[in-house]
């Protein structure tokens, strides 16, 4: 595929998207900033295969540092970016040197010879209109079939034609993003106040729109519609995101795969060197990493199906 410079519109979404090209063109120059010391990147695992949806850059909701890290601390042969990597719905945008220094990472994965393919969601639908090309040699797809070493056929999409409210009341729910966004705003405002008192932050924002959204999913069966879309498309499973609910099973009769998000969660989904599909949620490991005598054995997570080990299975 060429590589494309788009001319982008003056809306908060080409503003967003041109934004967040001109950071990744800074990454690819020889004087790009460099990295802080604390930076320096640590011991990586490799996967054959790595997929990430919902990290949502160009927002405050990014767990911008545990993704970081996480980049930091893994590479693939192949990237799966499965939507809503950067959030042009947000009224006012939150680019953050983190941010760049996540999009540096990513190419610099490309550059080592992984490649790169992103299937835009909701949250970034503007990526929609290059569907077919490539932008920094990043390949723009709407949706393929990934084949696991194993022999499954599974559907790459980000999810969001999954989603009832999504397709039915559009407006209301840019609306509640919106007023998401806004409501963390005035949290982080509140935290820096706490701060200069010498207070902890507050995890407020947190609590509250992860309540909201628990409760929201817990009235939708989304995932046997998407394992539906996935036998629609002739295939054995699907492989998704944008519902922020990481999960691997095959419970509604095809493979359901969600990557989980950067926002409520920090959660990746890889294929192993067999062909096997594992959840790593990577801000569980950080928390246990340091209390394991024998990091390297691995760990799953109680009840949850999450593996949090150090090394590839």
């Amino acid at each position: 595929m060429s590589a494309l410079q788009p001319a982008f519109p003056t809306d908060s979404a080409g503003l967003l998207a041109a934004e967040a090209l001109r950071a990744m063109e800074a990454d690819l120059r020889p004087d790009r900033r460099p990295l802080r010391a604390s930076d320096a990147a640590p011991p990586r695992r490799h996967f054959p295969v790595l997929f990430l949806s919902d990290l949502h850059l160009g927002s405050r909701a990014c767990r911008e540092d545990l993704l970081f890290s996480f980049l930091q601390s893994h590479s693939a042969d192949t990237i799966y970016l499965v939507g809503d990597i950067l959030d042009t719905w947000m009224p006012t945008r939150h680019w953050s040197p983190r941010q760049q220094d996540i999009l540096g990472l990513l190419l610099a994965r490309a550059t080592e010879g992984a490649r790169l393919i992103y299937t835009p969601g909701n949250h970034d639908a503007f990526f929609r209109r290059f569907i077919g090309q490539a932008l920094l040699g990043v390949e723009i797809v709407d949706r393929l079939i990934h084949e696991t070493a194993e022999g499954q056929r599974l559907l790459v999409v980000h999810g969001d034609e999954g989603d009832l409210f999504e397709t039915r009341f559009p407006r209301i729910t840019r609306l509640v993003a919106r007023i998401d966004g806004a409501f963390r705003g005035a949290v982080a405002g509140w935290n820096r106040l706490r701060a200069g008192m010498g207070l902890a932050p507050s995890g407020l924002a947190e609590r509250v729109v992860k309540w909201v959204n628990d409760a929201a999913r817990a009235c939708d069966d989304f995932e046997t519609r998407l394992s539906g879309i996935a036998r629609d498309h002739q295939a054995d499973g699907i492989i998704c995101g944008h519902f922020h609910k990481p999960a691997l099973h095959g419970a509604a009769g095809a493979v359901y795969a969600n990557c989980g998000d950067w926002v409520e969660n920090a959660t990746a989904l890889v294929e192993t060197c067999g062909g096997r599909l594992q959840l790593i949620d990577w801000a569980a490991a950080q928390e246990v990493a340091p209390a394991l005598a024998h990091p390297a054995l691995g760990l799953e997570i109680s009840p949850h199906p999450v593996h949090i080990g150090l090394t590839p299975a």
